[in-house]
């Protein structure tokens, strides 16, 4: 089970919350402002935080930035914006899924499962294959550190999972259903998550998708990663 802090202002869905993770043997800790969740996280170690968006003091999302700014705890965004843009928004954010309400307490409960999956899965992931090196791209496992030529990247749990699983297979194309499974866990999603991440990942490796160094993205197919220049020299020889 889990240590879950809920932040959420509206007394009536807090409540409702907090008797469902209880009742399903989490263990709960609530609050109703932005600023009460940045002190709990700061002092609590937490497995996972419930994010409402409409928040009193402060936005959600910005809460969600100032949350990233000290700690790495997986957080469930609840919000009523269902827009694309907004759901890009929060990803970009740091955000590693949301619910639109209103939602289901089962719903939430396979959420969560699948959240609280991935963390402890990264947490526990084997150093068996030790240093991964693609170019000047050096991925460290067990100590979840990344560099670029010599200089340390900075990524969040999510990035870090992304380039790792990707860098372990280099040169090799992997269908988004794959990176879905093995990175996110989950059996099915839409591909806005992994094109945010993406998106995300390229611009802390100094490239685009337009011109791309390391990431390449195949149409319909899927997404690999090589050595700079080794695109280039595949394509000169199937000519």
């Amino acid at each position: 089970m889990a240590s879950v802090l809920v932040v959420e202002d509206d007394q009536f869905v807090r409540s409702a919350l907090i008797r469902h993770l209880t009742d399903a043997s989490h263990t709960v800790r609530s609050v109703g402002t932005a600023l009460e969740a940045l002190r709990e996280v700061a002092h609590v170690p937490f497995d996972l935080v419930i994010l409402d968006l409409g928040l009193p003091d402060l936005d959600g999302s910005e809460a969600l930035k100032m949350l990233r700014g000290i700690t790495d705890v997986p957080v469930i965004v609840a919000t009523a914006r269902d827009d694309e843009t907004e759901i890009v928004r929060l990803l970009n954010a740091g955000a590693d899924d949301y619910l639109t309400k209103p939602f289901s307490v089962e719903h939430l409960a396979a959420r969560m499962a699948a959240v609280l999956r991935r963390a402890r899965s990264g947490a526990g992931e084997a150093p068996t294959a030790g240093v991964l090196r693609v170019g000047g791209l050096t991925v460290d496992p067990l100590r979840r550190q990344a560099e670029l030529d010599g200089v340390r990247l900075d990524l969040t749990r999510r990035e870090f999972d992304l380039l790792a699983f990707l860098a372990g297979r280099p040169g090799v194309v992997v269908p988004r259903r794959e990176l879905l499974a093995e990175v996110w866990q989950q059996s099915y999603g839409d591909d806005q998550t992994i094109d945010v991440h993406l998106s995300w990942l390229r611009r802390k490796l100094g490239e685009t998708a337009a011109r791309p160094r390391y990431l390449h993205t195949l149409r319909g197919v899927g997404v690999k990663l090589e050595p700079p220049g080794e695109g280039a020299r595949g394509l000169e020889q199937a000519r």
